[in-house]
């Protein structure tokens, strides 16, 4: 792998570590689901990279429906921290 690829997985992995940070010693329960949200970010990024670099593109698919998955989990989730559900 060159340099390059390196400093991108070096990039996302510290988003997701600080996002994991964030996650566990979040104040509210809102300052979670972003951190939550955060990471689930930071895997779609993951697998969006690695389909790139490895050329399967099978993992942009999957990254497609994980992330929408993920999209309607947090605002699931969000819905019912505002009491809407």
């Amino acid at each position: 792998m060159s340099y390059f690829f390196i400093i991108i997985i070096s990039i996302i992995a510290v988003g997701a570590i600080l996002a994991f940070v964030r996650f566990v010693k979040g104040p509210t329960a809102a300052d979670r689901v972003v951190a939550l949200d955060t990471i689930s970010f930071m895997a779609i990024a993951l697998m969006v990279f690695l389909g790139f670099v490895l050329e399967r593109f099978i993992y942009i698919d999957v990254s497609l429906v994980y992330a929408v998955l993920g999209f309607v989990g947090v605002i699931t989730i969000a819905r019912y921290l505002e009491g809407g559900i």
